[in-house]
């Protein structure tokens, strides 16, 4: 989850997209359990080290106050509990060595927390960083949020020719209809000649592979799943932090991957 310095909001017209309709399941979570969340899916990363953008929570690891399954769904859950280093809390599962895909389709189905200075996110990193460290072997942001824009969510890609540090990332906004209120379905569609996002099914931008080299397309490799809600950041942060909106939490319905079927 990288900080964006400029932003489009555009959707893109149906007939200029391509699209792929052979998918089948190979994993899901559909949060039946009770109390943490499954440990042979989800991993964590914990502590706090500002991840690369100054965010202000510390990532705790497997506690349930901050990562629980009820009632159907996995809230993450970021709280203020007004202690040095553990000031904020939250969580970040990741399904490393746990899930992880070359291409596919990735449903989220979720529900996003309400407050300025939060920064919730669905997003994917590589397995193994085979064309070198941040941004080289790619970033797949399929959503990130920013509490002081309501009515905006964002998809966007990373790589070694495209990234927020020389100004050229592949990002698009959309918007979106209460994002607080009801669940929405954060999507991709990832295969090798294009990565494509999609919100509640319908199509918001594609990336396509330009076919020049993992400089601008790491993504031909496997990548696993990030959930996280962040507190603060440059980017989340922007405009501050409004201290009336903990505790605050992300609620995740289902999430479902599907591999393709050439």
């Amino acid at each position: 989850m990288i900080l964006m310095v400029c932003y489009t909001i555009n959707i893109l017209k149906a007939q200029s997209i391509k699209r792929h309709t052979k998918w089948r399941l190979c994993w899901s979570d559909e949060f039946n359990n009770k109390g943490l969340p499954d440990s042979t899916k989800w991993g964590y990363h914990v502590g706090k080290s500002g991840w690369g953008n100054n965010e202000l929570q510390f990532y705790t690891d497997s506690d349930t106050s901050n990562a629980k399954v009820e009632n159907g769904s996995l809230c993450i859950t970021a709280r203020n509990a007004g202690v040095g280093d553990h000031q904020y809390t939250s969580a970040r599962l990741v399904t490393k060595h746990k899930g992880d895909w070359k291409y596919g389709k990735l449903e989220v189905r979720a529900k996003l927390p309400e407050g300025r200075g939060l920064w919730p996110a669905v997003w994917m990193l590589p397995t193994k960083d085979e064309y070198g460290e941040w941004p080289e072997s790619g970033e797949i942001d399929v959503m990130e949020h920013v509490g002081y824009m309501r009515d905006s969510i964002f998809g966007s890609l990373h790589s070694k020719s495209y990234n927020h540090i020389i100004g050229t990332q592949k990002t698009r906004g959309t918007h979106i209809s209460q994002p607080y209120d009801r669940f929405h379905v954060y999507a991709i569609e990832w295969t090798p000649d294009d990565i494509t996002f999609l919100l509640d099914g319908e199509v918001y931008y594609q990336v396509a592979n330009e076919h020049k080299g993992h400089n601008g397309w790491p993504f031909d490799k496997k990548f696993y799943l990030l959930l996280n809600l962040a507190v603060g950041g440059n980017w989340g942060g922007k405009k501050g932090v409004d201290e009336a909106v903990f505790p605050a939490t992300m609620q995740i319905d289902y999430v479902r991957m599907y591999e393709w079927l050439q």
